[in-house]
């Protein structure tokens, strides 16, 4: 045997490094073990969520008798009745109509502002570019809190013409994108930083406008995370009951504070909160599968950037 191999490690000299005493435990329950754990986790976690729509499926009598998990010996209770009589009250339908009123506006407007915002901040040269992007950053740390009051004693000396902006859903939409503006911004403009400046000077060189580069070059190219902040801007914003609590009233409430007014009498109206929020939940899953291909992408263009 030579020196040189004398001098060799044990597993070659390419071969593999050592692995530790987790790495082999791990390799050798494999794959399919680990997805089974997984699953079962997946499971539980969703047990809630089924408990909630057997429960919305029951009527109250039935409820009241016992738990949930009894439908599974009595398929019988299962009827749509909880949720027709939940569509025949106009509040309710006033609710969700309000926050999809709320919501919509709320995210596009983010989404586009920020867009903009963040293509300036990334590529465009202008005085105190940076110091405005350090408050906008500064921004991220105030809570939405701090602002409730202030916020509405300004909308309560706000007057068109007999049209105040406490209590109405124009009030709530501004509330939201001012607040969802400064993470929007500072999301897309990290991701808007990370594309090749090659590509920009080539198409200023093709005549270009500012409009046009980041029609045709930026927004494509930065659609998974535009896609991103646009669903996690739908779920913050259609999912929220304290802005709704202080800016809302009866006329524009949306669903969140509609369902928490009927937990007044949650002993007797079962029936009326599990349908309620039954379809308070299926439409944010809705928009979150419907985009999910992109969230992924802009999750992983995230990772490796």
């Amino acid at each position: 045997m030579s020196t040189a191999d004398k001098g060799a490690p044990a597993g070659g000299a390419s071969g593999a490094p050592r692995r530790g005493l987790a790495a082999a435990v791990v390799g050798r329950l494999g794959g399919g073990a680990v997805q089974g754990v997984l699953a079962l986790v997946a499971l539980f976690w969703l047990v809630p969520t089924l408990g909630l729509l057997v429960e919305s499926l029951r009527s109250n009598e039935d409820n009241n008798a016992g738990g949930w998990w009894k439908v599974f010996t009595q398929p019988s209770q299962l009827t749509f009745g909880s949720y027709s009589a939940l569509l025949d009250k106009p509040d309710f339908v006033d609710s969700f109509w309000n926050t999809v009123l709320i919501t919509v506006p709320a995210t596009v407007l983010v989404v586009g502002i920020a867009s903009l915002a963040a293509y300036a901040f990334a590529w465009l040269e202008f005085p105190g570019r940076d110091w405005l992007f350090l408050l906008v950053v500064a921004l991220l740390v105030v809570p939405v809190q701090v602002a409730l009051l202030p916020v509405a004693k300004l909308y309560g000396r706000i007057d068109f013409g007999g049209f105040t902006m406490f209590g109405s859903v124009t009030g709530v939409v501004l509330f939201h994108v001012a607040f969802g503006l400064p993470f929007a911004i500072f999301l897309l403009r990290n991701f808007f930083a990370a594309i090749p400046r090659d590509l920009l000077e080539a198409a200023r060189m093709d005549g270009g406008s500012e409009w046009t580069i980041f029609r045709r070059v930026i927004f494509p190219l930065g659609g998974p995370a535009i896609a991103s902040l646009g669903i996690f801007q739908f779920l913050w914003v259609w999912n929220d009951l304290l802005v709704s609590l202080v800016f809302a009233d009866t006329e524009s409430q949306p669903m969140t504070k509609w369902l928490q007014s009927q937990m007044r009498q949650f002993t007797g109206n079962i029936d009326i909160l599990a349908p309620g929020a039954f379809l308070s939940l299926i439409v944010p899953l809705a928009v979150f599968f419907a985009f999910q291909r992109y969230f992924v992408q802009g999750v992983l263009a995230g990772s490796v950037k």
